[in-house]
């Protein structure tokens, strides 16, 4: 371990030695970020991730200095899975600059799934405003790039964040035209239900009988074989169970539902706030009486 580092120490010295002595212009960067590289590999070796991020972000710099943005990139890709082990922030950044050079040279595809993997790292750290823009930025480059499959994926995300957040009509609006688009794609059609169950719960937690009553018609026309499956059944008895402002009624019908077909924790979630919205509108009526 010991020796690993102080190999690393002495490449990043040859490297730093390198820079400052006499050479052509775009050799002596190159042969810098080589020797930078060794260093950095040897620092990953003693796991020293903090000086191999630095060593990554050195080797961008050089890289830069010939116009190699593309080396420049991956080298702040490197850098980022460095950070990822001791700081996810610094991680979040670094990939920033690894996006900002992939637009630059066009390599969209490449652009778009960092933007994706810098939302998912915002998303942990609970930052999840952050997280939904790099995500909607993600799924707007992937959609130019001609990759629906991979956008409508993460505008699911997007979609699953605005609920998180309480921005219930944005995630319902997503829900549906993802739902919209994946009805006629054979590959995709099948996943409908779920989605629209996702945009049905998230009128739930508006708790508005009327617009879920109108979701529920909308949702059959985006899929005539909706009204027949156990999704939409949930739906309509928890918008009747709303509707009458019946929480016993409300709680069987998603235990009904769970016993055969196990609720993730983002739909378990959302079905506690409406929960508690009915809770609420009855403890309301109540005190009226």
């Amino acid at each position: 371990m010991g020796d690993h580092e102080a190999r690393g120490d002495d490449m990043e010295k040859k490297a730093e030695k390198k820079l400052s002595g006499w050479g052509l212009f775009s050799s002596k960067y190159e042969d810098a970020a080589d020797l930078y590289d060794k260093a950095a590999n040897f620092f990953k070796l003693s796991k020293n991730w903090n000086r191999a991020a630095s060593v990554y972000t050195k080797i961008a710099n050089c890289h830069m200095k010939g116009d190699s943005k593309h080396e420049a990139a991956s080298a702040y890709v490197e850098a980022a899975n460095c950070y990822k082990k001791f700081s996810p922030q610094e991680a979040a950044q670094a990939l920033d600059q690894a996006v900002n050079l992939f637009l630059e040279i066009g390599r969209l595809n490449m652009a778009a799934r960092y933007c994706k993997d810098i939302g998912e790292i915002y998303q942990q750290e609970q930052d999840l405003e952050k997280a939904s823009d790099y995500m909607e930025r993600a799924a707007d480059l992937f959609d130019s790039e001609g990759q629906t499959s991979q956008s409508n994926t993460i505008k699911q995300k997007v979609a699953e964040i605005a609920a998180q957040l309480e921005q219930y009509p944005k995630a319902t609006e997503i829900f549906e035209a993802i739902a919209r688009q994946s009805i006629n794609n054979n590959l995709l059609k099948y996943s409908v239900r779920g989605i629209l169950l996702n945009a049905g719960i998230c009128q739930l937690c508006r708790a508005d009988p009327v617009a879920i009553q109108n979701s529920l018609e909308r949702y059959q026309e985006i899929d005539p074989t909706f009204s027949g499956t156990r999704e939409y059944k949930l739906l309509a008895d928890l918008a009747a169970s709303m509707d009458e402002g019946d929480v016993t009624k409300f709680t069987d019908a998603i235990k009904d539902f769970d016993g055969m077909t196990r609720l993730d924790p983002w739909k378990t979630t959302l079905l506690l706030r409406a929960k508690n919205e009915l809770k609420k509108q009855e403890e309301d009526e109540d005190d009226l009486t």
